[in-house]
């Protein structure tokens, strides 16, 4: 297990990149704590995968290094950090049974017979694959090749790390359910530094401890599922965290006024002078229809989802969503809508601003 430094960390594709918007992966200054989970959480292209892959020796960053328990590993090959990682589609070695691609990686560190069978056993119960031990991989379907992968990455239990990039992609809803709960459940006995990449929230926020959410190359937040839940640092978590996202509006802030279209919204606490791109963000959870007070909205549509209903409406041009309770009568009154002041976060040119002090 290590604690993960990425200290002044960058990375371009570009031989010679001449600014900012050149590199693929933003300068990065980050303490990953010794065995705990993390999840890399964002849309395709963000720099999820440019990072896991320097992390693991697969690419030599542009600029920076990455430390293991406070020693130096930029220049190390990935035989070197005593890394397991685990890549979206299966690698296997096809003209091997089940069972000697599980214990490969153990057979050639030199542990003893009975400790691999022991615990190529373990792991085989673990991925479900305890009857097809002695086939060959060969004749596999692709989900259960990714779960021979899988549990190659987790045999070992002397690793710094387990990486795993979207490592359930090949494999059936039903059975990606079992294997995140199996590798929280790994987690939780042995304590392995987990960094595991994803563009699906639920995976995300269902596996890790901390989610790095990653934006345009750049760490936005690293935070538990609540925080990102309920503070936002940037307007794009808010939009990528939830079902659907937060709502995000232009305003004007006066203390603890936000004003919107000559309309005036309650903030639980007074902010500063703001410059800038200024806006607020509140959660549909936190969006209330009224009949009589509030923003006049025009109501678009409204999706029954089963345990709740997705009103879909528009205020001035901007779209707003509102999550109403299943047996909430939504008819043509109710046409205003009330945000809750204790959940709404003012943001300046995307990034969160905290409130003043209480003096």
């Amino acid at each position: 297990m290590a604690k993960i430094t990425l200290d002044n960390l960058a990375h371009s594709y570009l031989p010679k990149p001449a600014s900012e918007a050149d590199f693929a992966l933003k300068e990065l200054n980050h303490d990953w704590n010794d065995g705990e989970a993390y999840a890399l959480l964002g849309a395709s292209g963000c720099g999820k995968s440019t990072l896991l892959n320097i992390i693991s020796g697969l690419l030599h960053p542009s600029q920076g290094r990455i430390l293991f328990n406070d020693q130096d590993v930029t220049g190390a090959p990935t035989a070197e950090r005593n890394i397991a990682q685990v890549f979206q589609f299966p690698v296997v070695y096809d003209t091997m049974s089940v069972r000697d691609n599980l214990a490969f990686p153990l057979r050639n560190r030199g542990n003893d017979a009975s400790y691999v069978a022991s615990r190529v056993q373990e792991i085989a119960r673990m991925i479900g694959m305890e009857e097809v031990l002695d086939r060959k991989a060969r004749g596999l379907t692709a989900d259960a090749k990714q779960k021979i992968s899988l549990g190659r990455g987790m045999v070992r239990e002397d690793v710094n790390a387990l990486l795993f990039d979207e490592p359930l992609t090949v494999i059936d809803p039903h059975m990606k359910w079992e294997l995140r709960t199996q590798l929280k459940s790994l987690h939780n006995q042995f304590g392995h530094t987990m960094i595991y990449v994803t563009h699906d929230q639920t995976e995300a926020l269902t596996f890790a401890d901390k989610v790095v959410v990653m934006h345009d190359g750049r760490v936005v937040q690293i935070g538990t599922p609540e925080e990102l839940f309920e503070t936002p640092a940037h307007t794009f978590v808010g939009y990528f965290i939830g079902s659907p996202g937060m709502n995000v509006l232009p305003a004007q802030i006066d203390g603890a006024r936000a004003h919107i279209n000559g309309a005036k919204i309650d903030l639980a606490a007074p902010y500063d002078a703001l410059s800038g791109k200024i806006e607020i963000g509140v959660r549909p959870e936190f969006v209330t229809l009224s009949k009589t007070e509030g923003l006049p909205v025009k109501v678009r549509r409204v999706e029954d989802v089963g345990r709740h209903k997705i009103v879909r409406a528009e205020f001035f041009g901007c779209d707003i969503n509102i999550i109403a309770p299943e047996s909430e009568p939504i008819g043509p009154d109710r046409n205003r809508i009330r945000f809750d002041p204790a959940h709404i976060n003012v943001y300046a040119d995307d990034w969160r601003v905290a409130p003043k002090e209480a003096a």
